[in-house]
């Protein structure tokens, strides 16, 4: 098995007050961006940083930058967070999946300064509104609302949400610059009023992401699968082309149903991102990073190596760590890759690892 690791090393976030179950990261032209989802704020660092504890250039999210409540303990507003998750930028642009204030936020350029608010939000009528479907749970979804939104994923001109409580993903022919803009089309419902359970659609889109080449993921968690399309524009009118993780559409197995995972199984799975001709898969439930390095031809095909257990069929986390965490992860939520620098979300051990690759 290829040894993926060159070298790694760990970073935490603030010395006062480090993150607390990060489960958003992303990097661009070296710069280093965190959804500190514990404590509801984004840190932004222009350069990515080399030490275990650096101060971040801007919080989001909160006043203060120390400050961590939902919301910043008051009402929802263009500069408050609540559970962010999933996050993009080109450098020039940011996007925020802020999950549970059931909308995506957009700052047209990057922010300068903590606290500063977004200048566009998706999902809601206004700044000032939060609830699910925009009226309730039990409210059916349009092409205007969001509920659970943990994902986001652009290629520079359009846009992808992971619409995860709707069972969906919205996608917009360019990225909006209005606030409450209707997507454009849907992918796993057969219009925007529907939410229905159907395994050959995503059950729970927790991400979405593309590759440079226009192939498209979708982490679907709740089936312990990720689906693969070749090209983002078929996947409005077919199923996946590829399943990772399980043999059909009808399997929804657990490490398919083993009481340990194995090179082809994945267990709570809640990322993906494509690297090269391969993709990496966060397989989180497994607390592994999986790396293939083809895109799979077939179903359940398995993995060429992996990252943060010794072998495939090892599922547990930080294993045989009384010393030391420093080479595992624990239930790594996110993971970003650009160039040959992989950053993950090592959300249960509350930091990031940045991994330069060997491959």
């Amino acid at each position: 098995m290829q040894n993926l690791v060159s070298h790694q090393r760990l970073f935490k976030g603030t010395a006062n007050n480090p993150f607390l179950a990060p489960r958003g990261v992303f990097i661009k032209n070296d710069a280093l961006f965190v959804a500190d989802t514990g404590q509801n704020r984004v840190f932004i660092w222009k350069k990515i940083p080399h030490t275990p504890y650096q101060e971040p250039d801007v919080v989001l999210g909160q006043i203060l930058q120390t400050d961590t409540g939902r919301n910043a303990n008051g009402l929802v507003s263009a500069s408050t967070l609540q559970y962010p998750s999933g996050l993009w930028s080109d450098g020039k642009r940011l996007i925020i999946a802020d999950a549970w204030n059931h909308r995506v936020l957009i700052w047209n350029e990057l922010p300068t300064h903590t606290g500063q608010p977004a200048d566009v939000v998706i999902g809601q009528p206004d700044f000032e509104s939060n609830q699910p479907n925009i009226n309730g749970v039990n409210t059916p979804p349009t092409s205007q609302s969001l509920y659970w939104c943990y994902g986001v994923c652009s290629d520079g001109k359009s846009l992808w949400i992971a619409d995860t409580g709707n069972r969906r993903v919205l996608f917009f022919n360019e990225i909006p610059t209005k606030s409450f803009s209707p997507a454009d089309k849907v992918i796993g419902q057969t219009n925007f009023l529907e939410r229905d359970y159907n395994p050959q659609n995503a059950v729970w889109a927790y991400s979405v992401k593309i590759g440079e080449n226009g192939q498209l993921a979708i982490t679907d968690t709740q089936y312990y699968r990720v689906l693969l399309w070749h090209h983002w524009e078929s996947a409005f009118s077919k199923p996946a082309d590829v399943i990772i993780g399980q043999s059909d559409f009808s399997q929804n197995g657990q490490n398919q149903y083993g009481l340990f995972p194995k090179a082809n199984t994945l267990n709570w799975c809640y990322d993906a991102c494509f690297y090269k001709n391969g993709v990496f898969v966060a397989d989180t439930g497994n607390s592994r990073i999986l790396w293939f390095q083809d895109f799979p031809p077939i179903n359940n095909v398995s993995a060429n190596s992996l990252i943060g257990q010794k072998d495939f069929s090892t599922g547990s986390e930080n294993l045989e760590t009384v010393l030391t965490t420093e080479n595992t992860i624990y239930w790594a939520f996110s993971i970003s890759v650009e160039n040959n620098l992989l950053a993950i979300a090592d959300t249960g051990n509350h930091r990031i690892v940045l991994v330069d690759l060997s491959i």
